[in-house]
């Protein structure tokens, strides 16, 4: 049987909601949508009711609200690195070069 999922984070832009699934997906951490489609609803709905959702399993918690926490803030970006492949400089947000497609090492 699944795991229970608990809601970590809801939002009215749904761009936002998307990003923060996408950025936990990426760590390993498995995440369902929901409430994705349910925008036009709000006034015949609770407006809480609405907002797209991100869930997790509870045992992922404490990392994902990490995570999430880091994206909101734009902790997340690493030092300037130099690519090994090619040797463009690239921004710390960037994992891999995108002049040749090397990855960040590490």
């Amino acid at each position: 049987m699944p795991p229970e999922y608990i809601r970590v984070f809801a939002h009215s832009n749904a761009l936002l909601v998307s990003h923060l699934h996408n950025v936990l997906v990426a760590s390993g951490i498995p995440a369902e949508l929901r409430n994705m489609t349910l925008g036009g609803g709000a006034g015949e709905l609770p407006l809480g009711e609405c907002e797209p959702e991100v869930w997790i399993a509870p045992h992922n918690r404490e990392r994902a609200e990490a995570l999430i926490r880091e994206s909101l803030e734009g902790g997340s970006a690493g030092p300037d690195w130099v690519c090994s492949g090619c040797g463009e400089t690239l921004e710390g947000a960037f994992d891999t070069c995108w002049n040749c497609g090397t990855h960040r090492p590490g």
